[in-house]
């Protein structure tokens, strides 16, 4: 959901801004990397964490920072929050709270913005240390090799980092926010431009794909995960729920091997839960429209079985690997 700080005087989503961006290191004032001592959040039906549980797994960093999950449905209070109600008692069970916002006022009592995912809390403190969404894969990439698994893919080569950020970046506001500034347009020239831009940076990838197996050739980096957790949700979600109707990505054959490509590669989707994110976008309270909430119905469709087909995309770069090691 936007706070009405969000949305300018021509109707334009500007999201807000990450409040906890300490970056994880060695170095004085930075986060101290260790085992144990965090514990992410995420919720399954949000892009920006989804990409960090998806490096958290391809990474094997599982048993070195915890999980925790919050519902994929607004809780009914009269704000915007997160609560913990799929777990026993509605409480989550290492950091012992009921809504995300607890974390987040813990940290600093005037927090007045969203409590946002992802959110790495310190355990022992109860307290927020980053939900910088935009750097934290690369965190996980960089400072946290020491506890890699062995063998590891290597998401951020150092020789590509500068192109992959610059992408990164464009993905992020043409893309990944781009579903979102069409979404949460309150007027109909922003929702327009927002709709033109974000379906000419998918015609460009379409074209870039036709020739590369992955956003930067053979093999999967961290711009990968960036942009499949939009398109994961494009055709059950957005298409429908934020009005980017335009194509689907199924209308796209590079989009739709490469996304298929992903899906089926461990830590991607396996990690993707369709019917959650469905429930968000179609029937939560701060997306659907009052007819929908009054109905409260949940579209059958599409049919996700269709994302285990066959791809062929490894015939373009020749490999059967998908990792550089």
């Amino acid at each position: 959901m936007a706070n009405p700080v969000e949305v300018d005087q021509k109707g334009k989503f500007n999201r807000q801004t990450n409040r906890f961006t300490i970056p994880f290191g060695n170095g004085e004032g930075e986060l101290p990397v260790e085992a144990g001592r965090y514990r992410l959040i995420w919720a399954e039906i949000c892009p920006w964490a989804h990409r960090a549980v998806i490096v958290r797994s391809l990474l094997g960093l599982e048993n070195v920072i915890s999980l925790g999950t919050v519902a994929p449905m607004r809780p009914d209070v009269p704000r915007v929050d997160w609560d913990f109600s799929l777990d026993e008692g509605g409480v989550d069970p290492v950091l012992g709270i009921q809504y995300l916002s607890e974390v987040y006022l813990k940290t600093d009592p005037e927090y007045t913005g969203r409590p946002t995912v992802p959110a790495i809390v310190d355990i022992n403190e109860g307290k927020v240390v980053n939900n910088d969404y935009f750097r934290l894969t690369n965190y996980f990439e960089i400072d946290w090799a020491p506890f890699h698994k062995e063998n590891a893919p290597n998401l951020y080569p150092e020789n590509l980092r500068e192109e992959i950020d610059a992408l990164s970046e464009v993905i992020f506001h043409d893309v990944n926010n781009g579903v979102y500034k069409c979404g949460f347009a309150r007027s109909q020239e922003a929702y327009e431009e927002a709709y033109d831009v974000l379906f000419a940076r998918l015609d460009q990838l379409e074209e870039r794909l036709a020739t590369n197996r992955f956003l930067f050739g053979d093999y999967i980096t961290d711009a990968d995960v960036r942009l499949y957790t939009t398109l994961v949700r494009f055709d059950v979600a957005y298409y429908a729920a934020f009005k980017t109707n335009r194509n689907r990505i199924v209308d796209f054959p590079n989009l739709w091997g490469y996304l298929r490509d992903l899906y089926e590669t461990p830590g991607f989707g396996d990690t993707t839960n369709f019917h959650a994110i469905k429930q968000h976008y179609h029937l939560s309270n701060h997306i659907a429209s009052d007819d929908q909430k009054s109905l409260n119905i949940l579209p059958k469709g599409p049919d996700t079985s269709i994302f285990n087909t066959p791809h062929n995309r490894e015939d373009i770069s020749g490999k059967k690997e998908k990792f550089l090691i």
